[in-house]
């Protein structure tokens, strides 16, 4: 299938500033929130580590045996195939150890996680020993150290477990729960205040008048923001009133890190945005060289940083993901991550011209061989909210670019990384 992105021959417009150089003004416009909690482990997942996070102990503590089987000393490993016979003296379970030592010719039961018995440095799986009267059997396919879980293996005292700016997975969790550690210092949460501009958008619940859509922009937001663990205030939709518009951003900006507007930020007699926050902040930029997005602006209102994202709901997904996103967990004191980008074979034609960056929707599935292949949603256009719905990707085609013939590799940036 063939998409159409525009009816212009050409989208270059020297006035507007390039999706890297956004990124980074922005980028070096950000302090991250200093304010440091202490909080239960319980309680910090997705939460942004305050300080590295020194081990307190080895781990594991102790040798242990990474299977089921016999603890045995190595010297009596045997050194020709003939199988040779070991006294089974007693039994190792994880949590109660065997409480004498292993001689010559002696081994013990043992099971996985039980502590290594003295005397002895190695495991045979059970499954490679025979058991007869009292008497163990093993081969000589085994070596010094086999199936033994050594002291400090995953940490040592004192290591760097998690540096500081990582954000908290289950698996972290779990892991700084293995050292015994109940409380961590993490940042503070960010207070993120957002809004809808436009007298046609209408809440849901109430029927729609002639020219008026529902208010789908909120809901996007609100999903994408809840997801970075952030706290929300959501003032709902403002009115294309300058005096409705300034008490929101003065509202917004007393009471958040961030402000986030949606709609308003382009050139429209009634776009009021711009105008409003430039009486009450500063604007950095306000155009940039992407499709969708190209009416995004960025600023700050006191001491929040302001993001004005288009009106149409593609273009709000694209910009947060592209801008707003990255913004979020570096003020937060994440550690910055590059764009997780893939190429994927692409299967039909696409249609572009040069000038912006373009952000098609797209989907990306494995083929047959195992190669990546993507596919386009269809239709283009940043007001059909139904292809985000549908796609699992944008693919990203370069300012310079123009068409893209079927089986030309691009670059796709999965939404995964819109978490």
């Amino acid at each position: 299938m063939t998409t159409n992105t525009s009816h212009s021959c050409s989208e270059f417009d020297p006035t507007m500033l390039s999706v890297s150089d956004a990124s980074a003004h922005i980028m070096d416009t950000i302090r991250p929130v200093e304010c440091v909690e202490q909080i239960a482990l319980h309680d910090a997942l997705d939460r942004i580590l305050a300080e590295d996070l020194a081990s307190p102990r080895a781990v594991p503590g102790y040798d242990n045996s990474a299977m089921d089987g016999y603890a045995l000393r190595s010297a009596d490993l045997p050194t020709t195939s003939d199988s040779k016979p070991l006294h089974l003296i007693g039994t190792a379970l994880a949590g109660k150890p065997y409480g004498g030592a292993v001689g010559s010719g002696e081994c013990v039961r043992i099971m996985t996680g039980a502590v290594i018995p003295n005397g002895s440095d190695t495991v045979v799986m059970q499954e490679h020993a025979r058991v007869e009267a009292g008497m163990v059997f093993v081969g000589d396919r085994h070596r010094r150290g086999d199936h033994v879980r050594r002291r400090g293996d995953d940490l040592t005292l004192g290591q760097t477990v998690l540096s500081a700016g990582r954000r908290l997975t289950p698996a972290d969790l779990g892991l700084i729960a293995s050292l015994g550690v109940t409380e961590v210092k993490v940042r503070r949460c960010l207070r993120v205040a957002f809004f809808s501009t436009g007298d046609e958008l209408c809440p849901l619940g109430d029927p729609l008048a002639v020219g008026q859509i529902y208010d789908s922009n909120r809901y996007t937001l609100f999903g994408l923001l809840n997801r970075l663990g952030v706290e929300i205030l959501d003032l709902g939709i403002i009115r294309d009133r300058r005096e409705d518009l300034r008490t929101a951003f003065t509202t917004a900006a007393s009471a958040a890190d961030v402000v986030i507007t949606s709609g308003g930020v382009s050139v429209g007699e009634a776009d009021l945005v711009m105008e409003t926050l430039k009486s009450v902040g500063q604007v950095a930029f306000w155009k940039i060289a992407m499709k969708p997005g190209k009416p995004f602006a960025f600023g700050q209102i006191g001491s929040a940083l302001f993001f004005g994202l288009p009106g149409n709901p593609v273009s709000v997904m694209a910009t947060f993901q592209i801008f707003v996103q990255p913004a979020l967990r570096r003020l937060a004191g994440e550690q910055p991550k590059p764009s997780f980008r893939l190429h994927a074979r692409c299967l039909e034609a696409l249609k572009k011209h040069p000038g912006r960056i373009d952000f098609q929707r797209g989907v990306m599935e494995t083929g047959p061989g195992g190669e990546l292949t993507v596919r386009s949603t269809g239709e283009q256009g940043s007001h059909i909210l139904s292809s985000m719905s549908h796609a699992n990707c944008f693919i990203v085609l370069p300012l310079e670019s123009g068409n893209v013939a079927p089986d030309t590799w691009v670059e796709v940036e999965p939404f995964v990384t819109l978490l």
